[in-house]
């Protein structure tokens, strides 16, 4: 339950404008489209759309929202059923996918992530407790830290997000950076 207060219904109602403009203008231009242009295509003034999210990165996150809580849920019903580098490994592929969504989303996922959405809140604990559990099975090494799982996500969406055909390397390159923090014997 949130402790915000509800939306007015007209405020509710810009705040869906804007995203669904957010979400069209996000796929068609990317991420690095003027917010004037959403605002403009919502049908509401700009004071209205930084008033909902005050900054380029909260809106990003919010039309992210509902991906990043899928990836979350996914992620936690799997775990039980795969070893923690596998977990691990599938989480950080379908981060990287999920940064391609948007062209130029990847420059920001390190402070899009910090927004406080619940989509954000649940993949960032999701990659916390993903990444202690390999580091208790001894899978991970104990320096690796979440922040550098998002560099390396990070690196390998930049990487692909100019060659489209590259999103089948992301596994790849996965590899090779879980191959880097495992734990050898």
């Amino acid at each position: 339950m949130s402790n915000k207060p509800a939306l007015r219904a007209d405020a509710q109602k810009n705040r869906e404008l804007i995203l669904f403009a957010a979400e069209e203008l996000f796929l068609e231009r990317g991420a690095g489209v003027p917010l004037e242009e959403v605002a403009k295509r919502a049908g509401v003034g700009i004071g209205t759309l930084y008033r909902r999210f005050p900054t380029r990165e909260a809106l990003l996150a919010a039309t992210s929202n509902e991906r990043f809580l899928s990836l979350a849920q996914t992620s936690h019903a799997r775990d039980p059923h795969v070893t923690p580098g596998d977990a691990i490994r599938a989480y950080l592929e379908e981060l990287a996918m999920n940064m391609s969504i948007y062209q130029s989303l990847a420059a920001s996922i390190g402070t899009i992530i910090q927004c406080g959405t619940p989509g954000c809140n649940a993949i960032t604990a999701e990659g916390h407790r993903l990444l202690l559990r390999g580091q208790e099975a001894g899978a991970i090494r104990r320096d690796v830290t979440y922040e550098d799982l998002i560099y390396v996500v990070t690196a390998i969406s930049i990487a692909i997000e100019n060659d489209r055909s590259s999103k089948s390397r992301i596994g790849h390159l996965v590899g090779l950076f879980l191959n880097g923090i495992s734990v050898k014997d």
